[in-house]
């Protein structure tokens, strides 16, 4: 039977690879899971009564678009977080989860070609693999641009070479970064817009990560849009309550951008679409209009971000994250590293390699480990002392 050639030469996904490198070994101790970037922190005690409140909404197709009520929560945090005015239901769609907005995205909004020529797909290294997937998808180049220490952990779009950037229809940028924890500020997203408005392509911005931070909010693309009176159709960011709000499970997000994207993005999703069921969109639309939850999970990761310090901060290399929940720990070899870690003592942690791509023989991130700060405190503790003591003496 014949399959797309386009898909052919991917390597497993992450974690299928990680278990083939650490299952067929006993574990060291016991097991401590810190690959995984599945927030473990409660969610908030509400959830279940606004579940419970609309209930009957799972004998009904819930809308393609949202209700109204989850659009103008979302268009509300947009104003309160960034200070911008979005209209509810022309620059907003909430998502199933923000990984099938990331990649209907590009199948809605990646030309065919660009001045006649195959598109490009721009995107960090190491990166989040859906953009990877939706570039193929879309037959377009996916164009992997090295996010190292050498570059602030963010990619240096602008040093590609102007047939590469002519060619270009969308940039994937994710703010803050995973794996790295580094944040773009303002003046790296005028950059980039700047960059984008004279090589005429899109921005997707990943900013999941947003709302976990040890001091001073992210700055947003938006934000960028709106300072510099770019054409806000240049981009469409996408937030979760993945994180934010500790709700992997609810699968619920959103995408705000131009009003002409959006409705490219609504479009697609008319055919394509599986939008959220009521009762869950009424969970989102709670969660958006509540920021008291979200300081409390901050407090809780800032406390593990000391806790990281505190650990390992006197390690060669050791750069403490800015935000979200990763560490991007220095390495001889990730996968070596990942074994010896996990046969000696049980922790369970992501090499750096398996997020990223070879480009010319150089995978960024084979030096390095992911590190989840998902667990509780005491087990996170355990886990970074063992992780210290067995990789850094």
């Amino acid at each position: 039977m014949m399959f797309p050639e386009r898909f052919s030469n991917l390597p497993d996904y992450a974690f299928p690879r990680l278990r083939k490198l650490l299952d067929a070994y006993p574990a060291g101790g016991s097991v401590i899971h810190m690959s995984i970037g599945e927030p473990r922190h409660a969610f908030p005690a509400w959830v279940g009564d606004e579940i419970a409140g609309a209930l009957d909404g799972f004998g009904r197709y819930p809308p393609n678009d949202g209700t109204p009520e989850l659009q103008t929560a979302i268009a509300r945090w947009i104003a309160r977080r960034y200070d911008v005015t979005v209209s509810a239901d022309r620059q907003v769609l909430p998502l199933n989860g923000t990984r099938e907005g990331l990649f209907n995205a590009c199948l809605a909004l990646c030309p065919e070609t660009k001045g006649g020529k195959k598109p490009v797909v721009l995107m960090p290294n190491p990166f989040y693999q859906v953009y990877a997937v939706a570039a193929l998808a879309v037959g377009a180049e996916p164009v992997y641009v090295a996010a190292t220490e050498a570059t602030g952990d963010l990619p240096d779009y602008a040093s590609l070479p102007a047939e590469v950037l002519d060619r270009t229809a969308i940039a994937y940028v994710c703010s803050p970064a995973n794996p790295q924890g580094a944040v773009a500020d303002a003046a790296w997203w005028d950059a980039l817009l700047a960059l984008a408005e004279r090589h005429d392509f899109r921005i997707l911005a990943d900013e999941c990560y947003s709302e976990l931070y040890r001091d001073t909010p992210p700055p947003g693309a938006l934000e960028a849009v709106a300072r510099t009176g770019a054409d806000p159709e240049r981009v469409v960011v996408f937030h979760s309550l993945s994180k934010r709000s500790n709700l992997p499970g609810l699968r619920a997000g959103f995408a705000a951008g131009g009003p002409d994207s959006i409705a490219a993005m609504k479009q697609l999703r008319n055919y394509a679409g599986a939008p959220l069921p009521l009762p869950l969109q009424a969970v989102a639309t709670r969660a958006w209009n509540d920021e008291t939850h979200v300081e409390e999970n901050r407090a809780l990761y800032r406390a593990k971000y000391a806790m990281a310090d505190e650990i390992l901060g006197d390690v060669p290399g050791y750069r403490a994250p800015q935000a979200g929940f990763f560490l991007w720990l220095p390495v001889a070899d990730g996968e070596a590293a990942a074994l010896k870690l996990w046969r000696e003592t049980g922790v369970r942690v992501l090499p750096g390699a398996y997020l990223a791509r070879a480009v010319d023989g150089v995978t960024p991130g084979a030096d390095r480990l992911r590190v989840a700060m998902v667990a509780e405190q005491q087990e996170m503790r355990d886990g970074l002392l063992r992780l210290r003591s067995c990789l850094y003496g």
